[in-house]
């Protein structure tokens, strides 16, 4: 598994407790220090079935500082991608890999089939 995080981020806090408590073995990787790639989010944004704009940090400073609620309505599923891929800040966390089964922002009842998949 691999759980994209930022490390001052308090909900990211609390998954990484609830992963370790789970027992849950994952690879940890700072989203800003190592955000995603283009062909990553590309790949994820796919297998997750989710609109792509659950892949946006709504709440965060940079979003809003780029008026983003506004342009991204206008805005094509390819330069979203790519604008995603300019700043791991501007990406929801914590994001989850797991094969086929990609979880963006935490959701408990959501994410407790990690552990009946463990």
């Amino acid at each position: 598994m691999l759980f994209l995080q930022y490390p001052k981020c308090t909900t990211c806090q609390r998954v990484r407790q609830w992963l370790d408590d789970a027992g849950l073995k994952y690879t940890d990787r700072h989203i800003k220090e190592n955000p995603p790639t283009l062909e990553e989010l590309r790949e994820w944004h796919a297998r997750s079935g989710l609109p792509l704009r659950r892949f946006f940090n709504t709440s965060g400073l940079l979003y809003k500082s780029m008026g983003l609620k506004d342009k991204l309505p206008a805005m094509s599923e390819e330069e979203q991608l790519r604008l995603l891929a300019t700043d791991g800040m501007l990406v929801k966390r914590p994001i989850l890999i797991n094969g086929d089964t990609v979880l963006v922002g935490f959701k408990s009842d959501t994410w407790e089939i990690l552990k009946t998949n463990a």
